[in-house]
């Protein structure tokens, strides 16, 4: 019984944070729409700016559906093992550009014959979610490295950092830090990360000073 009410809590819990999350960006879409319909408006512009909220409102969708998937194990987490190196570097040069142009260097510190137990669209997605992380919150004139050994994955910034009280935080969903308030981000991709790695009976942990370390361990 107390399980049952526990998961109704979380359950409705998740559902209204959700539908704050949502109710955001649609509002914003609204006032855009509306001022498109305005005399001497710049409607590139307004529609610009509506793509990047229906983008934004898409991705956490795609975001929530990814995390329903993986809580209700349809989608499989550890079934092998996946070599680090290739897929470490497929994802230092998908976000190239990204880095680039917040002035992050990507660097990888990875063993060539280094093995991790995921498979391997889950050490993607471990690691896009935190590399997208490390590159949006980390600040200009950082070195973002990714770090593989048997058994470990870190990924660790030297840039500004969270307080340290707000370091086991950052896993819950949709917790943002006051300076991640104002991003774009959909507040569920460290939840993500922690759920594949707990379900390939890994752990996650967070620390900061100076910058911010993200290290995923396995049995």
């Amino acid at each position: 019984m107390e399980d049952a009410r526990a998961y109704e809590e979380l359950r409705v819990g998740f559902t209204a944070a959700v539908s704050h999350e949502l109710r955001t960006p649609l509002a914003r879409l609204m006032a855009l729409l509306e001022s498109a319909s305005l005399p001497d408006t710049d409607t590139e512009d307004l529609l610009e700016q509506a793509r990047t909220e229906v983008e934004q409102m898409r991705a956490l969708v795609d975001d929530i559906l990814f995390l329903s998937e993986l809580e209700s194990g349809r989608e499989v987490v550890s079934l092998g093992t996946t070599q680090a190196l290739p897929v470490l570097e497929e994802i230092r040069d998908r976000f190239a550009d990204r880095a680039e142009r917040a002035d992050v260097s990507v660097v990888l510190d990875v063993a060539p014959d280094t093995e991790l137990p995921l498979r391997r669209r889950m050490l993607q997605v471990v690691a896009e979610n935190l590399a997208d992380n490390a590159i949006r919150y980390a600040g200009p004139r950082t070195t973002l490295t990714l770090r593989a050994r048997p058994g470990l994955f870190e990924v660790e910034d030297d840039g500004s950092g969270v307080d340290e009280a707000e370091a086991p935080r950052l896993f819950e969903r949709f917790y943002r830090t006051d300076r991640a308030r104002a991003s774009r981000g959909t507040g569920l991709g460290l939840a993500i990360v922690k759920h594949v790695v707990t379900s390939a009976g890994g752990q996650v942990e967070a620390s900061t000073g100076p910058g911010l370390r993200v290290t995923c361990s396995f049995p």
